[in-house]
């Protein structure tokens, strides 16, 4: 799995003019999923993700967790994530797992979350065409591959 992190001041995910979720300051979190992602990866992934530091303490230090400071988030998949650039032009998406498997551990990696954070989060609607908006706070964007937990 491969997760771009944002801290967020605002986000919203809109499908065909409506608006399916929005938060005030939070994480919107992109998601990208692998055929060869398990529960592991999901554990992993939402734990490091709500207890991840990145947001002002009182001396205005990145010190402090979504799960300390009670802020809201928005998960959405996205297959792009995945794009091999190596060769050509044209981005390769062939590890990105197919629908049948990236559902239900989209599902699950919200779930978890949920139950990490103890409220509901947002999402998106998988596959389809979303618009999403975000105020970056920052900016602060982290990336993290459960491929490569090292970084």
């Amino acid at each position: 799995m491969r997760a771009v992190i944002q801290r967020v001041s605002s986000a919203s995910v809109v499908v065909n003019n409506e608006t399916i979720s929005q938060i005030g300051w939070g994480f919107l979190v992109l998601l990208g999923i692998e055929d060869s992602d398990t529960s592991d990866d999901i554990a992993w992934l939402s734990k490091k993700i709500v207890n991840l530091r990145i947001f002002n303490d009182a001396h205005g230090v990145m010190n402090q967790s979504l799960l300390e400071t009670g802020g809201d988030a928005i998960v959405v998949s996205q297959f792009t994530l995945l794009a091999a650039t190596k060769k050509g032009n044209r981005p390769s998406y062939i590890r990105a797992a197919k629908p049948d498997i990236a559902i239900p551990l989209y599902e699950s990696f919200v779930n978890q979350m949920e139950t990490e954070l103890g409220k509901q989060i947002g999402t998106g609607v998988f596959g389809a065409d979303m618009k999403v908006a975000l105020v970056n706070d920052g900016p602060v964007t982290i990336i993290i591959d459960t491929k490569n937990k090292d970084l």
